[in-house]
C-alpha cells in the first residue's frame, strides 16, 4: 500500500506541474486578448480532481483494498499512458493549453498531434486516468463515482462550454 500512496503523491506533484504550466499559459493568453468562459464549472472540476486523489488513498486504506496484480499492473499501464496522452496534448497546444477555458480570438484550431484524430484528447486522458488510477489498487468505488461525476461535468458543462468558446473565437 505504501507504493500506491507514493504513486498518488507523484500524480499530485504532476498536477502541481500542470498548474504551473496553466498559470503561465493563462498569462500568455490574456496578454493576447484571451477570453475566459465557463468559470462556474471550474471550481467543481478542481474539487473533483483533488477528491479523486484523496479518495484513492482513503478507499484503499479504509476498505483494505488489495493489490491484484492482474488488474493493478494493467491499470498502472493505462494510468501512465493517460499521463503520456495528457502531456502530448499540453505539448501540442503549447501556450494555448490551459486547465481553464481561455480562447485567444483569431488563433486557428490546432489540428496536429492527438488533435488530428480526436476533438478533445485531453478528456480521453482524464477519463482513462479516472478509471485506471483507482483500479491500480482496486479502489473500484472511487473509480465508479469519479467516472460518473466526471462524465456529468465533461458532457454537460465543460465540453459544451469549450465548443461554444471555440466557435465564438473563430
Amino acid at each position: 500500500m505504501a507504493a500506491y500512496g507514493l504513486l498518488i503523491v507523484v500524480v499530485a506533484l504532476e498536477r502541481l506541474a500542470e498548474l504551473v504550466v496553466s498559470t503561465r499559459n493563462a498569462r500568455w493568453a490574456f496578454a493576447r486578448g484571451g477570453v475566459e468562459a465557463g468559470r462556474g464549472h471550474f471550481p467543481p472540476m478542481v474539487a473533483l480532481h483533488a477528491a479523486l486523489l484523496v479518495a484513492c488513498v482513503v478507499e484503499v486504506y479504509a476498505a483494505d483494498r488489495p493489490f491484484l496484480p492482474s488488474l493493478g499492473w494493467v491499470a498502472l499501464a493505462a494510468a501512465l499512458a493517460s499521463q503520456g496522452l495528457r502531456w502530448w496534448c499540453i505539448a501540442t497546444l503549447g501556450p494555448q493549453w490551459n486547465t481553464r477555458v481561455i480562447v485567444v480570438p483569431g488563433l486557428p484550431l490546432v489540428d496536429r498531434g492527438p488533435y488530428r484524430w480526436l476533438r478533445h484528447p485531453n478528456y480521453v486522458a482524464v477519463v482513462i486516468e479516472g478509471i485506471a488510477l483507482p483500479l491500480v489498487h482496486t479502489a473500484w468505488l472511487t473509480a465508479l463515482v469519479f467516472t460518473v461525476l466526471n462524465a456529468v461535468l465533461l458532457l454537460r458543462f465543460r465540453i459544451p462550454t469549450e465548443e461554444r468558446a471555440l466557435v465564438g473565437a473563430a
